[in-house]
């Protein structure tokens, strides 16, 4: 992972992942293949695995929004983005990141009912705030060791950009309350759950 690491797509991991696990169980080599197939041509062509899953089921036609239904699919647990250490600190780390993304993964249930979405909001601004506590609680514990130390530098430019994007999904919900544009605030809260991701993935490499 570099310092450059784009934030992993949600498509290919909790949608396209679990259909390659079934395969791989089926036939090891063929879903061996299909997943190297799909993580290259990710890592070099961030979100393609989006826009090849939209071109299969032609939103269009079959009435599928893509942004939705992965925003639904965002909760589940994806072992790329798991952690194994069971020290406090990090199993508070799990805990808060998945309660983060199951919040935000209710959006389409609750985004048509005021009072529960409004409710929703104020339970995700108390989730960013206690993920963003439990990254730095686990940043200083193991601040001097090697692989910590060594991650730092991307570990804190991708905690900028979650706050950014969690002020974006912010502003995202003040013209939702204007416009009426549910799509968009699928959309943010989407890359937010990513960034989530993105999260736990460094602190995984940086705690082997």
């Amino acid at each position: 992972m570099d310092e450059e690491t784009t934030i992993a797509s949600l498509a290919l991991h909790v949608v396209v992942s679990p259909i390659l696990d079934q395969i791989e169980q089926r036939n090891l080599a063929a879903g061996q293949t299909l997943r190297a197939a799909f993580n290259k041509v990710e890592k070099a062509n961030p979100g393609f695995t989006q826009d090849f899953l939209a071109g299969l089921i032609d939103a269009e036609r079959a009435s599928v929004n893509l942004t939705e239904a992965l925003l639904r699919l965002s909760c589940n647990d994806v072992e790329v983005y798991t952690l194994d250490r069971q020290e406090p600190e990090f199993v508070q780390l799990s805990e808060r990141a998945k309660a983060l993304k199951g919040i935000l993964s209710r959006i389409p249930g609750e985004i048509n009912d005021r009072s529960r979405f409004l409710q929703t909001i104020k339970d995700i601004a108390g989730a960013i705030k206690e993920l963003l506590d439990a990254v730095n609680t686990v940043s200083k514990a193991h601040q001097d060791t090697e692989q910590m130390s060594k991650y730092k530098r991307m570990l804190e430019q991708n905690k900028k950009i979650f706050v950014k994007h969690s002020k974006s999904f912010s502003d995202t919900l003040k013209r939702y309350f204007k416009d009426g544009q549910s799509d968009n605030v699928f959309l943010s809260a989407n890359r937010l759950i990513n960034q989530t991701n993105a999260l736990l993935r460094i602190f995984k490499v940086a705690s082997v």
